[in-house]
């Protein structure tokens, strides 16, 4: 009897976790042009979960300097190992009624693996936050914009660290959209350099769009004080764009490993800016607000 309910609870045991392992529905793979004329991107399409739209507004997100994959990817680089933030954030926009698609720009150029931290001042021209990456973004624009299921016409971006800055040089009105495309209807900018390579110094930086910056006080890889001055110009200059200051976070605050939610100053921020989040798409881009 003894041998039995060992084996009946290992069974048991098995099919639970067989169960969990199939219980994460992975994103669908997907390729498109960059708006640079010369580089397919891959992307991973969430799809709405739900009740939702015919046509739903949708997401593209833009990764930081890592990549779009876990540390843990050991040179696989699909669906399966992309990082736990990219997969927590589109699994949240498809139960919250979005498309949304992440956009891989690095392993296309060679780069899967991303970057280590520090290493800006290395980091090869093809991969440009400022020139480069906001061609990328608006490649995954077109995309979503020319599926059925999307209301082209409400489509927001989202990008974190180094995304966060190429989503910040996505939206500047100088020089804008490339010709003849409408563009983005708002942008959510998680702790972003905003250095931006010194490309606003002299006409200082306004978004045709609403955005919204999150950070973190303790941000041990970019400056709090110069995303502030920057947005802070921008509102002198008619800039519809703010800042959140999370006292006590740390970049990253948003990824949902222990390392980064046991700290109680992140945790908070998480809750906070998720909660943010859908309360600004759902008014700018027409989604649910719940």
């Amino acid at each position: 009897m003894t041998q039995l309910r060992t084996f009946a609870l290992a069974a048991l045991a098995a099919l639970v976790i067989a169960s969990a392992a199939q219980a994460e529905t992975l994103p669908q793979r997907v390729t498109f042009p960059s708006a640079d004329g010369k580089t397919t991107l891959v992307g991973y399409l969430y799809l709405p979960s739900g009740r939702h739209l015919p046509r739903a507004p949708a997401v593209v997100m833009m990764h930081g300097r890592a990549g779009a994959y876990s540390s843990a990817a050991n040179g696989v680089y699909d669906a399966s190992t992309l990082s736990r933030r990219h997969k927590a954030w589109g699994a949240f926009w498809a139960e919250h009624g979005y498309v949304a698609v992440l956009v891989d720009g690095f392993s296309p150029r060679g780069y899967p693996a991303g970057f280590p931290r520090y290493s800006y001042d290395s980091r090869p021209e093809e991969l440009n936050e400022v020139t480069v990456r906001p061609l990328d973004a608006y490649g995954a624009l077109a995309y979503l914009r020319a599926r059925p299921d999307v209301d082209g016409e409400h489509v927001g971006l989202q990008g974190w660290s180094n995304g966060g800055s190429a989503a910040l040089a996505t939206m500047t009105d100088t020089p804008g959209p490339p010709s003849g495309m409408k563009g983005f209807v708002a942008a959510l900018v998680f702790y972003p350099a905003c250095g931006l390579k010194g490309a606003f110094k002299d006409e200082g930086y306004k978004p045709y769009a609403p955005v919204r910056v999150f950070m973190g006080s303790d941000d041990e890889e970019v400056s709090p004080k110069r995303c502030k001055k920057l947005v802070d110009a921008s509102r002198v200059a008619g800039g519809d764009i703010t800042i959140k200051l999370y006292d006590g976070a740390s970049h990253d605050f948003d990824d949902p490993s222990a390392k980064h939610q046991k700290v109680e100053a992140n945790a908070d921020a998480t809750e906070d800016v998720k909660e943010r989040a859908v309360k600004f798409f759902a008014k700018q881009l027409g989604g649910r607000a719940e």
